[in-house]
């Protein structure tokens, strides 16, 4: 946990000592596919994959450093497993989070329009929730760091889109959980 918050602090003050150029808020929708890895200490390790989706929002406080917050779900499924009597039993399966962390954001252009590139890192609170049916529900939450890369395109100094890969992780009793993104982002700045 101490390397992350030194990589934050890192981060904060080489893009902080930038000039203030482009200030403001931002909203960013983002869309792709998760890989999400599970490992389970008595049971063994799995993975899939699902349609996930990020809304995030933030401060830019010059053209290249920003604060951002986000809720992300990375997985929503439901699935029938054999109860052993020749039955079955549904199974749901949800893994979503909400973060706070920083953004850094460099253009190849000075006008601030172009191509460019961004990391971002944080930390994030993400909840594992299963249900199945005749067993009820249990789920668990746990805060870790995330981090992330992308590269995109301004069309103006408003808007903008992005290719992005992100890793968020979390953890419960004897459980690990990994979901690595990819996606396509829109952002809006005002």
């Amino acid at each position: 946990m101490k390397k992350e918050m030194m990589l934050l602090s890192g981060l904060m003050l080489a893009f902080a000592a930038t000039p203030a150029l482009a200030t403001g808020a931002f909203v960013r929708g983002e869309v792709g596919k998760a890989n999400v890895d599970v490992d389970v200490d008595t049971v063994g390790n799995d993975s899939d994959h699902d349609t996930s989706y990020s809304i995030r929002g933030g401060y830019f406080f010059n053209d290249n450093f920003a604060v951002e917050g986000f809720y992300s779900s990375f997985y929503d499924k439901s699935v029938e497993v054999d109860d052993g009597s020749g039955g079955t039993i549904d199974v749901n399966g949800k893994l979503s989070g909400i973060g706070l962390g920083v953004v850094g954001k460099t253009h190849f252009n000075q006008d601030q329009t172009g191509f460019f590139v961004m990391g971002r890192a944080g930390l994030m609170r993400g909840k594992v929730k299963v249900s199945a049916t005749g067993f009820g529900s249990d789920d668990e939450s746990s805060t870790k760091p995330y981090f992330g890369v992308g590269l995109g395109y301004d069309f103006s100094p408003k808007f903008g889109a992005s290719l992005n890969w992100d890793q968020h992780k979390g953890s419960g009793d004897d459980v690990s959980v990994t979901a690595r993104t990819l996606s396509l982002g829109l952002e809006a700045r005002f």
